[in-house]
């Protein structure tokens, strides 16, 4: 058993009343940690927290400080072996949050009806909120940044954007905060030079506009507005569906 002298230094304090359990200060920590408990984050040892900080501009509630309180020193060995750990399948947690790669159901030999064919949906999670940035399905040429509304308003969203495999994340500018969503985006955009193409579907109601802003402003801060084509389209309530600019 390692022997760990407590010592007062920076360390990360979490603040539960304002925690909402949104999960983005998870996915700012390099070092892995922090995790989510009963719905709230946690500081899983103070072995893994460096008390840099990294993580505080991923909350949008300012839940996170950081202190100076008598903790052990941060183990960089233990933490990378964490991070490595927690890139395996999970067998705990919440399993509706695993980043995973989805295949087609089978159609048992049998010409499916049309409300029965099998979903085009690539990939798992979709909310913006809860994909991580350094999945491995966001390997991937073209992405679908779509509003959470857009899939509802008619039958052939599946057809038009999800037909080729490619995966989707899907976001609400107008009930969701847009900050986070752009840093978020960034970091996809960022971690993954594979995509090129950026398809964004959203809703004839002005406040989806937001979704574009959000692209735009995550390839300006990704430095990748010259190498992502953006594609757009609007989608009518009554389910039309057209395609509006190409950059």
């Amino acid at each position: 058993m390692t022997d760990r002298t407590n010592n007062t230094r920076d360390i990360i304090q979490i603040d539960e009343d304002l925690c909402n359990g949104c999960g983005q200060c998870i996915t700012g920590c390099a070092e892995g940690a922090l995790a989510l408990v009963d719905g709230k984050a946690k500081l899983v040892s103070d072995i893994y927290c460096d008390g840099l900080g990294n993580c505080l501009g991923h909350c949008p509630t300012g839940a996170l400080t950081i202190i100076q309180r008598e903790a052990p020193d941060f183990d960089e060995e233990a933490a990378m072996e964490r991070v490595e750990a927690m890139k395996k399948p999970a067998s705990g947690g919440c399993p509706g949050s695993r980043a995973r790669a989805l295949k087609p159901l089978p159609t048992a030999g049998q010409p499916a009806p049309e409300a029965q064919k099998a979903s085009g949906l690539a990939s798992w999670p979709i909310q913006l909120k809860l994909v991580p940035p350094a999945a491995e399905f966001l390997d991937t040429p073209v992405l679908t940044l779509a509003s959470d509304c857009s899939a509802f308003a008619g039958p052939a969203f599946h057809q038009t954007f999800l037909s080729e495999g490619y995966p989707l994340i899907i976001a609400c500018p107008k009930l969701d905060e847009v900050e986070p969503y752009i840093e978020k985006m960034a970091a996809i955009l960022k971690g993954h030079p594979q995509i090129k193409e950026l398809r964004i579907p959203m809703m004839s109601v002005p406040c989806c506009g937001g979704l574009g802003y959000i692209a735009t402003q995550a390839l300006k801060k990704s430095g990748r507005e010259s190498d992502v084509s953006v594609r757009t389209w609007i989608i009518t309530p009554q389910g039309e569906i057209t395609e509006e600019s190409i950059r």
